[in-house]
């Protein structure tokens, strides 16, 4: 066989290999802390931000600290790599992205959903119709 064909197929089988390898890594399932602590792999939990328990920045470590209540009620203790997401006080519900550790969720990314201001009065529009 021609060198540059051999070359040309390991070039293609390395590229095939790291777009599998990233489209794995980047294939986050979501689960609750149970599920996370169990498997230990990277999974998106959704919650509620306990606004009641403690939080805070730590800047010396970039960490933002939180706990969250998953949808089995479990609450559990989120350190999130950089600072608090934005409109995190405004926040109905909570995603964070990473793998569960000793005593924590570590998390590498925190999304937010907040209300939408865009949303009307249902019964003020049923009482015009």
């Amino acid at each position: 066989m021609n060198i540059k064909v051999i070359v040309a197929i390991v070039v293609l089988a390395a590229g095939l290999m790291l777009g599998v390898m990233n489209f794995m890594e980047s294939n986050v399932e979501y689960a609750d802390f149970n599920t996370a602590e169990q498997s230990g792999r990277k999974v998106q939990v959704k919650g509620v931000w306990m606004k009641d328990l403690e939080s805070g920045f730590n800047a010396e470590k970039a960490q933002f600290t939180f706990y969250m209540k998953d949808d089995n009620q479990r609450i559990m203790k989120v350190v999130l790599e950089g600072a608090k997401p934005n409109n995190f006080e405004l926040a109905e519900s909570v995603v964070a992205k990473g793998r569960h550790e000793s005593d924590h969720f570590h998390a590498t990314e925190v999304l937010t959903k907040c209300p939408s201001k865009y949303e009307g009065d249902a019964e003020a529009v049923k009482n015009t119709l």
